[in-house]
């Protein structure tokens, strides 16, 4: 495996640590799983503060949204492929978003 590869991999791994983490902790706090309907409340402190939630755990609310959607017939491979690529993509992102910030802060050594 290259080393851009496997760098990708870890952020990738990273991005959902991080969606699982804020979503868990916003479950905790909140006791309620946080969803996209958050964005729904209009222009209130509440819908405006649900802009950087949504952003680190929207990976986990696509994937949750997926695999517990309540269709009585299976999933449709597409679907499910088409939900995971793009969780995995913003997954990626985050990920990198994280890793540049904890190397620009001096925290994680750079390459």
């Amino acid at each position: 495996m290259s080393p851009i590869a496997l760098n990708c991999f870890i952020q990738i791994a990273i991005g959902f640590a991080i969606a699982g983490a804020v979503a868990s902790a916003y479950q905790a706090f909140v006791n309620r799983p946080p969803s996209f309907a958050l964005l729904q409340q209009g222009p209130t402190p509440e819908g405006f503060a649900a802009v950087p939630l949504l952003v680190f755990t929207a990976p986990f609310v696509i994937m949750r949204n997926t695999l517990r959607s309540g269709a009585p017939e299976p999933h449709r491979f597409q679907f499910v492929m088409i939900a995971t690529v793009l969780a995995g993509f913003w997954s990626l992102m985050s990920g990198t978003f994280i890793v540049l910030t904890l190397q620009a802060l001096g925290i994680l050594a750079g390459a």
